[in-house]
């Protein structure tokens, strides 16, 4: 098991020299992908306060907080790493909240630095698989969503159809993998840790159905080979098709999407 420090110091690292992926094609997927979440499953979004359990979208990727706050939310998201704080804070868009902040701090999932029951809603999307202790991350979750709250948890799908956890794998393997450790559930499996903390499940999804290897690739060129990334990212549009006018293959995207409420407190 690793210690809390290698983590923070690999994160801290990742922080600091990975590229933003805001722009790529296969992001502007993905962000549409977190908007439909948030609006089938958090609406109404005005008022709402909702945590995040990572900062890497704010810092790097789709900027769903802020687009969240630009509906009303309040947005609450904690990091591991300093340094995504910082760049989260720096990339947030002022005018995008009705208060015009982020309220962003250094945290950890297995120790969400927040009492019971403070908020509406979580949203934790590819955070609880970077660490050994994923289970006790779901319980401090459940811990600090409030009674008759909704929290959208997703993990990679093993059973990918695009097999994106067995690349994973052979890329963590060889020391190649951008992101370091990382997991990946069934369905079933994370239904049952989730079931173990007393939420109730109320919706089974998934977001991103693609190649994982055909993101990596299109990111890849995105922010070191920019006049081939239109090119690779034109390999992305019949998965965007698909995803818009065949909803069935939505099931089947590389990121598990399910949703939870913690029962109500008894009268």
């Amino acid at each position: 098991m690793k210690s809390a420090s290698a983590y923070r110091n690999f994160w801290a690292e990742v922080g600091e020299r990975f590229p933003d992926l805001g722009g790529a094609v296969s992001t502007r997927y993905y962000a549409d992908n977190e908007r439909r979440l948030f609006s089938d499953y958090l609406s109404p979004l005005a008022g709402l306060k909702i945590l995040k359990t990572d900062l890497w979208d704010e810092a790097k990727n789709t900027r769903i907080l802020a687009w969240a706050s630009g509906r009303g939310a309040r947005a609450y998201g904690i990091d591991i790493s300093e340094p995504i704080v910082t760049h989260a804070r720096a990339a947030f868009d002022p005018d995008a909240a009705p208060d015009g902040r982020l309220r962003a701090t250094v945290g950890d999932v297995r120790r969400i630095p927040f009492a019971d029951a403070s908020f509406d809603a979580i949203y934790s999307m590819g955070t609880i698989e970077h660490f050994d202790e994923t289970q006790g991350a779901i319980g401090e979750i459940a811990r600090v969503l409030k009674p008759g709250g909704r929290a959208i948890v997703g993990v990679p799908n093993r059973h990918d159809p695009f097999l994106r956890p067995l690349f994973a794998t052979i890329l963590q393997a060889l020391g190649a993998y951008g992101y370091g450790y990382e997991k990946s559930y069934s369905r079933r499996a994370l239904r049952r840790m989730l079931e173990h903390e007393g939420l109730i499940v109320v919706a089974e999804t998934a977001i991103v159905f693609m190649p994982g290897w055909l993101r990596m690739f299109e990111l890849a060129c995105h922010a070191w080979c920019r006049p081939l990334a239109p090119v690779i990212g034109a390999f992305v549009a019949p998965f965007v098709w698909l995803d818009r006018y065949v909803p069935a293959v939505r099931r089947h995207g590389y990121l598990l999407a399910t949703v939870v409420t913690k029962p109500a407190a008894p009268a």
